[in-house]
């Protein structure tokens, strides 16, 4: 009787922490981010690390400005999903503001973060969380093959 054929199942890496909603905490989760990222193969300066640490980056400063509630942290989680070839990205505030992609005037010096989230992100959108606030969350496409894009521009 043959053997049945069985499949790999795909490598799931998870990385998960708190931060405190300061600037200090936006700074770590985008420098421990990158540091995940080389330690699942993906060193500094590849489009996908850039990429993903970018979009953290964004991410984290916008749960610090806007989702700033005293006492309250915010957490990263980042989901490097090899089998559907993405990084999947998740900071999570307690504040109950959605965030909303507008394009900014030429002259203003903010309000530029979603808009490069849209940029580099595969998709990304808005989920409500059990307890207060909400969660941001971003797709990064992995690298196929040489020369490929590591990520594309769509949004939500």
């Amino acid at each position: 009787m043959p053997a049945p054929h069985t499949q790999s199942p795909a490598l799931i890496r998870l990385f998960a922490q708190r931060f405190s909603a300061t600037r200090r905490g936006a700074r770590l989760a985008r420098l421990l981010a990158g540091l995940q990222l080389a330690e699942w193969g993906h060193p500094r300066d590849a489009d996908v690390h850039d990429a993903v640490t970018a979009v953290v980056a964004e991410l984290a400063a916008n749960a610090v400005l806007h989702g700033r509630v005293p006492g309250r942290d915010f957490a990263l989680l980042l989901r490097h999903d090899g089998g559907r070839g993405l990084v999947h990205i998740e900071v999570s505030d307690t504040h109950p503001a959605r965030p909303v992609l507008v394009m900014p005037a030429f002259d203003e010096d903010h309000g530029r973060g979603l808009v490069l989230v849209d940029a580099l992100a595969t998709r990304w959108g808005v989920d409500d969380r059990v307890g207060p606030g909400k969660t941001v969350w971003a797709e990064c496409t992995l690298s196929t093959a040489v020369g490929e894009p590591t990520y594309g521009q769509a949004g939500q």
